[in-house]
């Protein structure tokens, strides 16, 4: 998925002064990740929760609503919580993709604020450790001869970003989205907990969840859907690419707010993120979580989300998700 925020992703600098700045209260700070613990959103709202620290007074506190990936949570802040001032929510180039294709209801990316960015995270393919598939290439023949012997699985039904990266694949492979034998989790952890118990083959997730598992050893990344190979700890990994496989996909990580949040609260966010943008501490955070930088916030991110959204439709209509 080549959306225009990629190329300004890759020419970020890692390198940043830390300047000091003043702190910003905010009364309870909470992060809410829309998924059970150990997926891509638990890991956007970590990358608040440490790289903010040295902005906000308070520590912000990290809170799980599973559901619907990010429905729940995308509903919720559209009608009980939609001024809440201490609420920030993460989501993903996949919770764009929900909302373009009407999987989050009667709200559209007009209803929430957006608010900041975490970085770009990538997709990739991963196995078990004790695999019987050594490289992609394996997965791939595999699917070409039987597509329906190799149990996929990921965070999101059918049409959702996880799903469309196996669907890539498997056309890669020669056949149809719909051969597969893909398996819907409410979220990465659930995923990967189903892949280290023996549930599903493959999981079609994101680089960024991947950093505890390969320090572990648990899990291998057979390929990472990026543009061009990543720096450590990913650098040993191919991309899709260079195995002969044109798939990419690149996630935005980043937070919103409820859409009636006062323009006084929502810039004290902002202005904290932006704060953040500047200092060492983020960029170290963002490496430790595999992702690159990608430091958006307020008007800027607002409009990049609205050219992003346009993008995900055409990509969703041209994939038959949309009619």
């Amino acid at each position: 998925m080549k959306l225009s925020y990629i190329t300004s992703a890759l020419a970020l600098a890692l390198t940043c002064a830390s300047p000091s700045f003043a702190q910003i209260e905010i009364d309870k700070p909470e992060c809410i990740a829309p998924a059970s613990p150990g997926g891509g959103f638990d890991l956007t709202c970590r990358v608040a929760q440490t790289g903010l620290q040295s902005q906000l007074t308070d520590p912000i506190q990290v809170t799980f609503m599973p559901g619907g990936i990010g429905s729940v949570a995308f509903n919720l802040f559209n009608t009980n919580r939609t001024d809440d001032e201490s609420a920030i929510v993460a989501f993903s180039s996949g919770s764009l993709l929900n909302v373009a294709t009407g999987k989050f209801g009667e709200f559209d990316e007009n209803d929430v604020r957006w608010l900041a960015t975490a970085g770009a995270d990538f997709g990739a393919v991963m196995v078990r450790n004790d695999s019987e598939f050594e490289t992609l290439s394996d997965v791939m023949d595999v699917l070409s001869a039987d597509p329906k012997s190799v149990v996929i699985g990921a965070g999101g039904t059918v049409g959702s970003q996880d799903w469309m990266k196996a669907a890539l694949l498997n056309r890669e492979a020669g056949g149809a989205p719909m051969d597969m034998r893909y398996v819907a989790f409410d979220g990465g952890g659930a995923s990967i907990a189903a892949l280290l118990g023996g549930s599903i083959d493959v999981y079609t997730g994101d680089v960024g969840e991947m950093v505890p598992y390969m320090e572990s050893g648990e899990m291998r990344i057979l390929a990472t859907l990026s543009p061009e190979r990543l720096g450590a700890p990913f650098d040993q990994v191919p991309t899709a690419k260079e195995q002969g496989y044109d798939v990419e996909w690149t996630i935005m990580r980043g937070f919103y707010m409820g859409g009636d949040v006062s323009d006084e609260d929502y810039q004290k966010w902002v202005d904290a993120f932006e704060a953040a943008f500047e200092t060492e501490e983020w960029s170290t955070t963002q490496v430790e979580r595999g992702l690159l930088p990608l430091n958006l916030a307020g008007d800027e991110l607002t409009a990049e989300i609205s050219k992003t959204m346009d993008n995900l439709r055409a990509i969703a209509t041209e994939a038959g998700l949309i009619q």
